[in-house]
């Protein structure tokens, strides 16, 4: 039952290299999928979405390069 175990491990890092990453995306789509409803600010949400999605990316960025130092 090992096997699967490593199975799992690898597939689950295929898609998903740093969890702290990830759980960002999905926290930031989720609050710009309601903000936009709750605060009734037009038709923002599309450029709100991209800049979270950009600012993420870089801290994500700029935190790995940290690491390999």
């Amino acid at each position: 039952m090992r096997w699967l175990r490593t199975m799992g491990r690898e597939i689950y890092g295929l898609f998903v290299e740093d969890g702290s990453f990830a759980t960002a995306l999905a926290v930031w789509m989720v609050m710009a999928c309601v903000a936009p409803r709750v605060l009734r600010v037009g038709h923002w949400g599309g450029p709100v979405l991209f800049a979270g999605f950009v600012v993420v990316l870089a801290e994500s960025t700029l935190r790995g390069s940290k690491k390999g130092r």
